[in-house]
C-alpha cells in the first residue's frame, strides 16, 4: 500500500463520525465498530444495504464507478466488482473483475455476514470479517445499524495505523449509506445547570454557633451501659 493512500485513508478516519471507534487492538488484529440510526424501516434499509452501486464510494473501487458494485446476499454469494474492458484501436480489451468479500450470512433485515480484507488489506495475509446488524430503533421509529469490522493477520504495517485508516472508511461508507436512508441526528446533550452565584454574607447573614447536628461517636461506657439498660428491661417478668 502506497503512503498517498494510507494517507487518504487517515484523512478519512479524522472526519469520521463520533459513532465511529477503533474498540480493539493488538499486534495483528483490530476490531472497528461504526453506528448509525436512519429514519427508514428495516425492510427498506436492507434493500438499500444490498444494493452497494447505489451509495458506495467511487474512491473505494477498483473500477473508479460505484455502479460496478454488486453484491449477491446469500451464503455463498460475492461482493464483487466489475472492471469494464478498455477497448483500444490495436485490441478489443477484455473486462476484469474483483472479489471484495463473500457472503457467509444473510438474514434479511437483520444480519448480513462477510468475509474478506477490504481495499489494500485484500494484499495481505490476513482474515477479516465484517459483520452488519439491524433493529427498529423505537426513539426514532427507524432503524439502528451497526458496522463491526474484525481483522487479525500478519499486516505489513502498524495496526495503531491501519485500523484507524479503515475505521474512516468504514465510517464514511456508513455515513452513505445512511444518508441515503435518511439519518437521524443524535440529540445534542443537555447543558449543565448553572450553580447559583456565590453572594457575600453581610454580618446579619453570618451563622450563629449552633450545634453542627452530627451526632458525636459513642465511647465504650455508653454503648455498655445502653446495652446494660436493655438487658434489665428485657429480663423484667411478663
Amino acid at each position: 500500500m502506497s503512503k498517498t493512500a494510507l494517507s487518504a485513508m487517515l484523512a478519512l478516519s479524522l472526519a469520521a463520525p463520533a459513532a465511529a471507534e477503533v474498540v480493539e487492538t493488538s499486534d495483528d488484529h483490530f476490531v472497528t465498530r461504526d453506528t448509525a440510526v436512519v429514519k427508514a424501516a428495516p425492510n427498506a434499509a436492507w434493500l438499500a444495504l444490498i444494493s452497494p452501486g447505489d451509495w458506495w464510494d467511487d474512491a473505494h473501487t477498483w473500477s473508479g464507478k460505484a455502479a460496478n458494485m454488486m453484491l449477491t446476499p446469500q451464503g455463498g454469494g460475492c461482493f464483487c466488482e466489475r472492471i469494464p474492458e478498455k477497448d483500444s484501436t490495436a485490441a478489443v480489451g477484455l473486462a476484469g473483475s474483483a472479489q471484495h468479500m463473500s457472503v457467509v450470512m444473510a438474514e434479511p433485515m437483520k444480519v448480513l455476514r462477510m468475509r474478506g480484507g477490504l481495499g489494500p488489506l485484500q494484499s495481505e495475509p490476513v482474515d477479516g470479517v465484517l459483520t452488519i446488524t439491524m433493529q427498529p430503533d423505537k426513539a426514532s421509529g427507524g432503524t439502528k445499524i451497526v458496522w463491526e469490522y474484525i481483522v487479525a493477520g500478519h499486516m505489513r504495517f502498524p495496526v495503531a495505523t491501519i485500523s484507524k485508516a479503515v475505521d474512516g472508511v468504514m465510517s464514511q461508507q456508513l455515513g452513505h449509506l445512511a444518508g441515503k436512508l435518511g439519518r437521524v441526528d443524535a440529540p445534542a446533550p443537555k447543558a449543565a445547570p448553572k450553580p447559583p452565584a456565590k453572594q457575600e454574607a453581610t454580618p446579619s447573614d453570618k451563622p450563629s454557633e449552633k450545634p453542627s447536628g452530627k451526632v458525636a461517636p459513642a465511647d465504650n461506657e455508653d454503648v455498655g451501659a445502653a446495652l446494660d439498660a436493655m438487658d434489665r428491661k428485657t429480663d423484667k417478668p411478663k
